[in-house]
């Protein structure tokens, strides 16, 4: 049995809170927008429309679920700084343009996916697990988390916000589906006991714990993994919408060996090496459900890509840059990612988005006041 008692194998489990760290955002040339963390969130209404549905006693469980992160968290950090509980460790938060193909078919063309548009945009490159400290050369999960700026439309989530974030893991499917499920793995994860620790397998299942542990891996270079959503979102309105996941993956097939000796933050250096050397280069790809058995409820389940081909829709410019810098690293620490900073043509789909929005929000509120901090948006400048 894998020995889930140790920390760094436990992190890897929870890669869905990309949230904001610590202190006031430094600029960085972007003037910030304050946002209203006192508002209380309705639960997302479902679209049966595109085959989603309520789990039983859903939004109470999602609440049960926030409820637990935030008691580990006011634990773990009492006396210390309040720290992401997933993906604390950034590889580095980077500049980038988000460019548009100039030509889509309609169906495609939605929402922020406007032919020929580019959109300044922040990337943060990350690792999963929930420690900070962890070397890079062991097996986890990577985050790539996209914001969009100087975006026009109403935001789903009702913040003054012109943003829109796309929230990406190197692995295409979730570890559950099950709001029950995930409930008992978050109290399994979080508690003292070593008993519960053991049970984390059960609380998962089989599939679960497979892809849990097949989520682990190791790479050489952020720039050339392939990244996707892993969970479905809306692409569209009226009778124009349906469902779809995202991927990113490199423009170059290229891929760096592995340093001979890796130290602990090798994932850093290699792209701080890569942004002093040269501009880098990704794609955005979108993939439309073909089939109603491509279900938006089950995220362990991927979507083929020879039965629902991925289309190119962005380029992602990179260009030549030092962002490993004090300044940059404090604005790096303070952004916020949420799926729900959306455009309503873009509406988080399933149960587990449905879920993510209630504890993305109470986690980033107790980790503000926690570090009585104000949460912030960047504008598009």
């Amino acid at each position: 049995m894998p020995n889930f008692k140790r920390p760094e194998l436990l992190g890897f489990l929870f890669p869905t809170v990309l949230l904001i760290s610590v202190s006031t955002i430094v600029s960085a040339n972007t003037a910030p927008v304050v946002l209203n963390t006192t508002k209380a969130l309705a639960y997302p209404n479902i679209d049966p429309s595109l085959s989603e549905s309520l789990y039983p006693n859903e939004a109470a469980t999602a609440k049960q679920i926030a409820n637990s992160i935030e008691m580990s968290i006011r634990k773990q950090y009492a006396t210390d700084l309040a720290l992401r509980d997933a993906h604390p460790k950034a590889h580095g938060c980077v500049r980038a343009e988000f460019q548009i193909n100039d030509t889509l078919p309609p169906t495609l063309a939605q929402g922020v996916f406007i032919p020929g548009k580019t959109y300044p945009t922040w990337i943060r490159f990350s690792n999963a697990s929930s420690n900070a400290k962890q070397a890079d050369i062991k097996k986890d999960a990577r985050g790539m988390a996209i914001k969009l700026l100087g975006v026009s439309g109403k935001n789903l989530s009702d913040e003054p916000s012109s943003t829109q974030d796309f929230i990406m893991i190197n692995h295409p499917v979730f570890f559950a589906n099950d709001p029950a499920r995930y409930l008992s793995f978050i109290q399994d994860i979080n508690s003292d006991k070593f008993l519960k620790k053991l049970h984390i397998p059960f609380a998962l299942g089989a599939k679960g714990t497979w892809i849990a542990l097949n989520t682990r891996n190791k790479i050489s270079n952020p720039l050339q993994t392939r990244y996707w959503s892993m969970v479905p979102y809306q692409l569209g309105l009226g009778n124009q919408r349906q469902a779809v996941k995202y991927s990113v993956r490199a423009c170059s097939t290229i891929v760096s060996p592995f340093p001979t000796r890796p130290n602990k933050d090798f994932l850093r250096e290699a792209l701080r090496t890569s942004l002093q050397e040269s501009d880098a280069c990704m794609e955005f790809l979108v993939q439309p459900r073909t089939s109603s058995a491509m279900s938006v409820e089950d995220s362990m389940t991927e979507w083929k890509e020879d039965q629902a081909p991925f289309y190119k829709v962005a380029t992602i410019r990179i260009p030549k840059q030092v962002f490993d810098t004090p300044e940059q690293n404090i604005f790096c620490e303070n952004l916020s990612f949420t799926p729900w900073h959306a455009l309503a043509e873009h509406k988080p789909l399933g149960a587990i988005n449905r879920m993510r929005k209630v504890i993305y929000e109470q986690i980033s509120r107790v980790r503000h006041e926690m570090n009585s901090t104000e949460r912030l948006e960047p504008s598009s400048q």
